[in-house]
């Protein structure tokens, strides 16, 4: 039986960071979510669908990911994307594609399949409520809004980018509560979710912490 760690959370929180370190300490999958809406994408602009056609286009499109030569790999229909879909086009489509609801639930199939064969971790808006109800581990990841600003903050200015942190963060309060009150499964701590708050945490300690609770769960 596979073993699923579903981690969910707002903006900012460093949910992909904790994930991608997760599995390399478990040797698990990191299904990257965003990745697998830009290959859904770019199949969209392959088969020239117009927005009236995803409803039925998407449902024909296989995706998976995988690891070559320790590199994570995304497979549209048994093809290695990687060198496609991070293409402004596609991130495009995807702004566009991936609101749509059977978008949206063609992708939890793939995502429900590739958890049910494989140990994975996975992190998003809506995983343990959604996609991986029965997840043996789950954890809301947070931290209050001034720290994730912070944090963005120092990110951008470290590649030299000039930026204002208190822009930042009313941008970030401001995609909480578009995440938190969206119509299709919005952000919310699943009733069996660990809730951890990172303000205070350093990576390692939140990462401890989790791979904790999945020694627990054995």
């Amino acid at each position: 039986m596979s073993f699923n760690i579903a981690i969910d959370g707002p903006a900012g929180a460093g949910k992909s960071t904790i994930a991608k370190k997760i599995a390399a300490k478990k040797g698990y999958i990191y299904v990257d979510t965003g990745a697998m809406y830009r290959a859904m994408a770019l199949y969209l602009i392959r088969e020239q669908a117009t927005p009236e056609q995803i409803d039925e286009k998407c449902e024909h499109a296989d995706i998976t990911i995988g690891y070559e030569n320790g590199e994570q790999v995304v497979y549209l229909n048994g093809e290695n994307v990687n060198s496609y879909i991070r293409t402004e086009e596609v991130g495009r489509m995807a702004s566009i594609s991936s609101p749509n609801p059977n978008v949206r639930r063609k992708l939890t199939q793939l995502q429900q399949k590739l958890a049910a064969d494989k140990d994975v971790v996975m992190d998003g808006r809506d995983i343990g409520t959604c996609v991986l109800p029965g997840a043996q581990v789950k954890v809301y990841l947070t931290a209050d809004s001034h720290e994730r600003a912070l944090r963005r903050y120092r990110e951008l200015t470290a590649k030299g980018e000039t930026c204002d942190l208190d822009t930042i963060e009313k941008d970030i309060v401001e995609r909480d509560r578009q995440d938190m009150t969206r119509e299709i499964s919005p952000l919310k701590q699943a009733e069996d979710a660990v809730l951890l708050d990172s303000s205070h945490m350093t990576i390692d300690e939140v990462v401890d912490a989790v791979i904790t609770l999945c020694d627990r769960e054995g």
